[in-house]
């Protein structure tokens, strides 16, 4: 169980980093250079083999938050656990996961793009919400359309956002801050780069 809430998680940065790690020996490395960066919650994606020993191997990293993304049942959501995930992100909302989350007591941040989606995530008593994929959703005017209604909800937009593009997603008082994954590039891990574009994300007013 994480002895934070899903709210301080999304408060810990404004962006959340969104990783693919497809190496286990290249955690440390990457996680070390985002906390030294200013970017605390790291969200290893559960789309490789390797993803469970990659968290592992970041939990152990001084001041990393380290959750689990892409969970899309229970058996995941319990694996990501066992893992050391001390948060959970899904790319859409179940009701066995939702459920399930609540129940473990994990802060939980699932993915929605339809008013129908955040109701049903209110229904379970939620509040905070991925808003996935933000772009191709929408983009921002479709979140300011569903925030007005729903205006007890707070959003993590993910899924096509850059560097250039999140401060304006950041303005929004709805938004508490995005997912990413500019922060760390594809190729062979360079953390000096990695660093240095994290303390750039971090430092990005919301």
């Amino acid at each position: 169980m994480s002895s934070l809430t899903v709210e301080q998680v999304m408060d810990l940065a404004p962006v959340i980093p969104v990783l693919v790690v497809e190496r286990v020996e290249d955690a440390l490395p990457i996680a070390e250079a985002l906390v030294k960066g200013g970017l605390p919650a790291l969200e290893v994606t559960l789309r490789t083999p390797a993803a469970l020993d990659v968290i592992r191997e970041m939990a152990q990293v001084e001041g990393a938050v380290v959750g689990a993304g892409t969970v899309l049942n229970p058996a995941q959501l319990d694996a990501a656990m066992e893992a050391g995930a001390r948060f959970i992100v899904s790319p859409g909302l179940t009701e066995p996961l939702g459920k399930a989350a609540i129940a473990a007591g994990i802060p939980f941040l699932p993915g929605t793009a339809t008013a129908g989606d955040i109701m049903r995530g209110m229904d379970m008593g939620l509040s905070h919400f991925k808003f996935f994929p933000a772009e191709t959703s929408g983009g921002l005017p479709a979140l300011k359309a569903l925030a007005a209604p729903l205006h007890t909800a707070r959003f993590c937009p993910t899924g096509g956002i850059t560097a250039q593009s999140a401060p304006e997603w950041l303005a929004q008082p709805f938004i508490k801050c995005v997912g990413g994954s500019w922060v760390v590039p594809k190729g062979a891990v360079d953390p000096a780069k990695i660093e240095a574009l994290a303390r750039e994300a971090a430092a990005l007013l919301r």
